[in-house]
């Protein structure tokens, strides 16, 4: 079977300093897969290499098997890679059915359709409700989104992500800033995920990282460390000597 995403050799330099070094890696179809590292391990690059916010200096993706090397951010999003960010993306003002309306709207090519007759269409209603619901924000789905208690402000990113029906969700860092309180609620709204979408988390919490993933990649100086399932990564010594047993992680 074709990997939902692959990384052959992939490389990338500033000036002297090797931020991404000749990295493969393989993303299973419907995997769940998280990505780990020390601090300036190079996994913010390596995320930018995939969705093509940076150029790489070599090697190559591979989205469903197709080449999407020389692609910029809109064509990768367009054959089915979604992001989420270390920092969320959202409009303040508008409301989680509002924000997922828009999303909704524009991916079915109807986004100004989706403003001059909100609730009109059936179809797209149907959809928007479908989210709200799967990610838990029945509650304060009216609510500006500046309001939102910040582990909402994530799902409802999350959410945002999800609904441009993408084949390989890349998650930064979801439960960055998030209360303890609130973390709960986000594993498991995760865990329920579509099998569907095949994704890789980038994620300094190890308990959700431990949580949620059936096979990890520890990154250190921008090269692949190590890679195995769970049950691998914590019984490796390397891994416990370079990152897990550190107090600093990213």
């Amino acid at each position: 079977m074709t990997a939902a995403l692959e990384t052959i050799g992939l490389e990338k330099r500033f000036g002297g300093l090797v931020a991404t070094d000749k990295v493969s890696l393989t993303l299973e179809q419907g995997a769940r897969h998280a990505l780990i590292g020390p601090n300036g391990a190079g996994k913010t690059t390596f995320v930018n290499l995939l969705t093509g916010v940076l150029p790489a200096n070599g090697g190559k993706i591979l989205l469903g098997g197709q080449d999407v090397t020389g692609k910029n951010q809109i064509q990768r999003a367009r054959l089915g890679m979604g992001r989420t960010f270390q920092i969320n993306q959202l409009f303040g003002a508008m409301t989680p059915v509002e924000s997922l309306g828009l999303a909704v709207s524009e991916r079915r090519g109807a986004g100004a359709d989706f403003w001059r007759r909100i609730g009109t269409r059936a179809d797209i209603m149907a959809e928007i409700t479908g989210l709200i619901e799967r990610f838990r924000l029945t509650d304060v789905m009216d609510h500006p989104t500046r309001l939102l208690p910040y582990g909402k402000q994530r799902l409802l990113e999350i959410a945002l992500a999800l609904a441009s029906k993408p084949r390989v969700l890349l998650l930064d860092e979801p439960a960055a800033g998030v209360p303890e309180a609130e973390r709960g609620e986000l594993l498991e709204t995760l865990a329920e995920l579509p099998r569907d979408v095949s994704i890789l988390l980038i994620e300094h919490d190890m308990d959700l990282v431990f949580a949620f993933a059936e096979r990890i990649t520890v990154l250190v100086n921008g090269a692949l460390f190590a890679s195995g399932s769970v049950a691998e990564i914590m019984a490796d010594p390397r891994v416990q000597a370079v990152y897990l047993g550190s107090s600093e992680h990213a």
